[in-house]
C-alpha cells in the first residue's frame, strides 16, 4: 500500500512539472510573437528581389510577416467550406441558360481601380460571342471587381469586396456567379480563403488544392503573370521534330528557395539532385527584406552558382523543366515550360492542374512526387525518345489552345461551363486533347467526332466517298453558252458528285427549271436572302456530304480534274484543295501585306473559286469568325476567300493544297450587270 502510494505522489509531481514546462513554452511562444508583431500603419512593399529573369513574383509580395489568430483562422476555414458540396446541380441555376448561355459583367462603380491582369479578364469576356449587356438574358456573372489577389499584403489587394459584392442586386448568394482568382491567404499559412464568402458562386482559381476542388463546379485555372498577353501571345518554341529530341540539359530548375515555411522542403532538397552537368537545379534564399537573417550554411554557395546560369538559356535547351511547388501550389514556371516545350515535371502534391476536367495532363507532364525527389532523375531518364517527342508535341499543343493568352484561358473556361450546362451539346476529351483542341471544335455542329474533318486518322475513319457542288451564282442567265451551265454539266459527270446546289446571288430572279441543263444528280437553287460574299459559306442543310467543292460561276474544269482533285482532298480533309493559288507577301517599302496572283514557284491560299474543303468549315466561318470581319467582306464584296483561307490555316496550322491540271485554270474576266459580281483583277491589292 506504501509502495502505490509513493507512485501516486510521484505521478503527480511529474504531472505538475510538466503542465510548468508546457505554461513557460506558451508565454515564450506568446513573447516571439509579439516581438515580431508589425508597427502599425501600411508598410511599404519591399524592394524587388534579384532573380535575373528567372522567377517573377508568383508568392506575392515579400512583407512583413503577419500571423494569424485562432478565430481568423476558423472564419478561414468556414468561408473555405461552408458551400464545399456545391455542384453543378444543386448551386447552379439552369432555369437562365435555357434560352443561350450568355455571360454579364456587372457595370464598374466609379473611380473602381482594376488591375491590368484583371482588365484582360474582362476584355477577355467582352469580346467573346457569349457578351450581353442584358441581365435578364444572362446565363452567367462575372463581377467588375477585381478578386484576382486576395493576398492582403499585395499592393493589389482590394477591400471591402464582401460589402460591394453582397450588395449586387442580382448576387443571390452567388448563384450562377463566376469568380476569377490568382492570388488567396497571405503568410504563413497561404490558405485558400479569399476575405469573402463566395457562397454558391463558381471559383476559377489558380493553384486549387483538390481538398477545396469542388469537382464539375470550380474550374482549376493556370497561375499568370501580369505581362501575360491578352491576345495572341508567342508561339511556342518547338521548331523541329526530329528523333531523338536531344537537348543539352535533362533537367532544370533556378527559381527561389525558402528557408522556412510552407512550401521549404521541396526546394530545400533539390541540390541533392544537382549535378551540374545535365541536372541543373539552381535555388537562391536571396530575397525578401530580411533573407540574411535567415540564410543557411548553403545561400552564398548557391546563390553564386545562381548567377552563372541564363535563365532563359536552361529552358529552352533542357528536355525536362522542374515545377516544384513555391509558397502556393501553382507556380509561373508551369507555363514557362510548356512555351518552351520543355516537359513539366511537377512536383506540388495535391495540386488540381489547370482545366483538369478537360485535360489530359499524363500526354503532356511527368507528374511526381513531392515525398519522392530522389526519384526523379531516374524517372526521367526512363523516357524514351518516341514518348519525349510525343510528350513535347502535345506541350506545344496545349500552350497554343488554351494558355499562350488571358483571352484563351477566359474562353477555355467559359466553354467548360457552357459544356456542363449543355451536356447534350458537349465536346469529348478527345476533342479537347487532340487538334485543333477545344475551342475550334464546336459542339453545336456535332458532338460525334466523325463528323469533323480533323479525327479521321486517330479514329481510323475515312470521309464520305461523293461531295456536293456549291456554285456561286452572281451573273443574269442569258444564253446557253455561259460558263456556269458548261461547270455544271462537267461536275455532274464526276462519279464522285451527289448533288449541285447553286446559290443564286444576283439581283434578277432565278431562271425557272427549264433553263438549267439537265443532269443525272440532284440540282437545288438557293436564293440568296442577304446577297452577300460571306453568304457563299453558309452552312445549308442541303449540304449532307462531308466534302464541298465551291466554285465560282466562270470556273473551267474538265471532270477528270475535278475528280483527281477530290481523290487528292480525301487524303487530306483538313485542309484546303484546289486549282487557283496565290501569295500574300508582306512589303517592307509600304509597311503593310501585299497580295499577288503572279505565277510563282511559291503560294499561301487556294482560292474557294474552285477548291474542296470539309463543310464543317461553313460552320466555323459563319458561327466563329467575328462579325466584324464578316462586315468587311460584305463591304467590300470581295475577299472573302482569302479570310476562308486564314480561317483553316489558323484552325489546323496547315497550309492549303495545290493541285495542277491538264489545262490551265481560267478565271474569265467577266463584266456583268450584277452588283455584287467580282472585281476584275480578281481581289482588291
Amino acid at each position: 500500500m506504501q509502495a502505490k502510494k509513493r507512485y501516486l505522489l510521484v505521478s503527480a509531481g511529474v504531472c505538475a512539472l510538466l503542465l510548468v514546462y508546457a505554461w513557460t513554452l506558451r508565454v515564450a511562444e506568446l513573447q516571439t510573437r509579439l516581438s515580431h508583431r508589425p508597427p502599425a500603419g501600411p508598410e511599404p512593399p519591399a524592394p524587388r528581389p534579384y532573380l535575373e529573369g528567372a522567377e517573377q513574383e508568383e508568392d506575392g509580395p515579400l512583407l512583413q510577416h503577419q500571423h494569424t489568430s485562432p478565430r481568423e483562422r476558423r472564419d478561414v476555414h468556414k468561408n473555405i467550406y461552408k458551400s464545399r458540396r456545391c455542384r453543378m446541380d444543386t448551386c447552379f441555376d439552369f432555369a437562365r441558360c435555357q434560352r443561350a448561355f450568355r455571360v454579364y459583367v456587372y457595370p464598374p462603380a466609379r473611380g473602381e481601380a482594376v488591375s491590368e491582369s484583371y482588365r484582360k479578364v474582362l476584355a477577355a469576356v467582352d469580346e467573346s460571342p457569349y457578351r450581353t449587356r442584358d441581365p435578364a438574358e444572362a446565363c452567367l456573372f462575372l463581377l467588375s471587381v477585381d478578386t484576382l489577389d486576395r493576398d492582403q499584403l499585395s499592393p493589389q489587394y482590394v477591400p471591402d469586396v464582401r460589402a460591394r459584392i453582397q450588395a449586387l442586386p442580382l448576387w443571390n448568394e452567388g448563384r450562377n456567379h463566376l469568380v476569377f482568382n490568382l492570388y488567396s491567404g497571405t503568410w504563413p499559412d497561404y490558405t485558400e480563403d479569399l476575405g469573402f464568402d463566395v457562397g454558391q458562386a463558381m471559383l476559377a482559381k489558380a493553384s486549387v488544392d483538390v481538398e477545396n476542388f469542388r469537382p464539375r463546379f470550380d474550374v482549376s485555372i493556370p497561375l499568370f503573370s501580369k505581362e501575360h498577353p491578352q491576345k495572341g501571345g508567342e508561339r511556342g518554341r518547338l521548331t523541329a521534330n526530329g528523333v531523338p529530341p536531344a537537348r543539352k540539359y535533362q533537367l532544370v530548375f533556378k527559381g527561389k528557395r525558402y528557408l522556412t515555411g510552407i512550401g521549404s522542403e521541396t526546394r530545400n532538397a533539390l541540390y541533392h539532385i544537382h549535378n551540374g552537368e545535365d541536372m541543373i537545379l539552381l535555388t537562391t534564399c536571396k530575397h525578401g527584406k530580411d533573407w540574411e537573417k535567415h540564410k543557411d550554411g548553403r545561400c552564398d554557395r548557391d546563390n553564386e552558382e545562381y548567377v552563372r546560369f541564363d535563365y532563359q538559356e536552361l529552358l529552352h535547351n533542357s528536355t525536362f523543366c522542374l515545377v516544384p511547388r513555391g509558397r502556393r501550389l501553382g507556380s509561373f514556371r508551369f507555363l514557362e515550360a510548356l512555351q518552351a516545350a520543355c516537359i513539366p515535371v511537377l512536383l506540388s502534391n495535391g495540386w488540381e492542374l489547370p482545366f483538369s476536367e478537360v485535360i489530359d495532363w499524363n500526354k503532356a507532364a511527368i507528374i511526381g512526387d513531392e515525398r519522392l525527389l530522389l526519384q526523379v532523375p531516374s524517372i526521367t531518364r526512363s523516357v524514351d525518345a518516341d514518348h519525349i517527342l510525343a510528350l513535347r508535341q502535345q506541350t506545344q499543343f496545349l500552350w497554343d489552345s488554351y494558355f499562350s493568352s488571358v483571352s484563351k484561358i477566359v474562353l477555355t473556361t467559359l466553354e467548360i461551363i457552357r459544356d456542363r450546362i449543355h451536356t447534350h451539346m458537349s465536346r469529348s476529351r478527345l476533342m479537347w486533347n487532340a487538334l485543333p483542341g477545344g475551342l475550334y471544335t464546336l459542339p453545336q455542329f456535332s458532338t460525334e467526332p466523325t463528323l469533323f474533318p480533323f479525327y479521321y486518322g486517330l479514329l481510323g475513319k475515312a470521309p464520305q466517298q461523293e461531295f456536293t457542288a456549291v456554285i456561286q451564282a452572281v451573273s443574269p442567265l442569258q444564253s446557253p453558252l455561259q460558263p456556269i451551265l458548261k461547270l455544271i454539266i462537267a461536275v455532274a459527270k464526276s462519279k464522285f458528285c451527289a448533288q449541285i446546289v447553286v446559290l443564286w446571288n444576283c439581283e434578277k430572279p432565278s431562271p425557272p427549271r427549264s433553263k438549267w441543263p439537265p443532269v443525272p444528280v440532284p440540282l437545288t437553287v438557293i436564293q440568296g436572302e442577304r446577297k452577300t460574299m460571306s453568304g457563299r459559306f453558309f452552312p445549308h442543310d442541303v449540304i449532307r456530304t462531308d466534302a464541298v467543292l465551291s466554285l465560282d460561276e466562270d470556273s473551267v474544269l474538265s471532270t477528270n480534274e475535278v475528280d483527281f482533285a477530290f481523290i487528292v482532298w480525301r487524303s487530306f480533309p483538313e485542309r484546303i484543295v484546289g486549282y487557283p493559288a496565290r501569295s500574300h507577301y508582306w512589303d517592307g517599302g509600304k509597311r503593310r501585306w501585299g497580295y499577288t496572283s503572279k505565277w510563282t514557284n511559291e503560294y499561301s491560299m487556294v482560292l474557294t473559286g474552285a477548291a474542296f474543303y470539309h463543310r464543317y468549315y461553313n460552320y466555323l466561318y459563319t458561327h466563329y469568325l467575328p462579325t466584324r470581319l464578316l462586315a468587311m467582306v460584305d463591304e467590300l464584296a470581295n475577299c472573302e476567300d482569302i479570310l476562308m483561307n486564314f480561317l483553316v490555316s489558323a484552325v489546323t496550322k496547315l497550309s492549303p493544297i495545290k493541285v495542277t491540271q491538264k489545262k490551265q485554270y481560267k478565271e474569265t474576266m467577266m463584266q456583268q450587270s450584277c452588283v455584287l459580281s467580282r472585281l476584275t483583277n480578281g481581289h482588291l491589292e
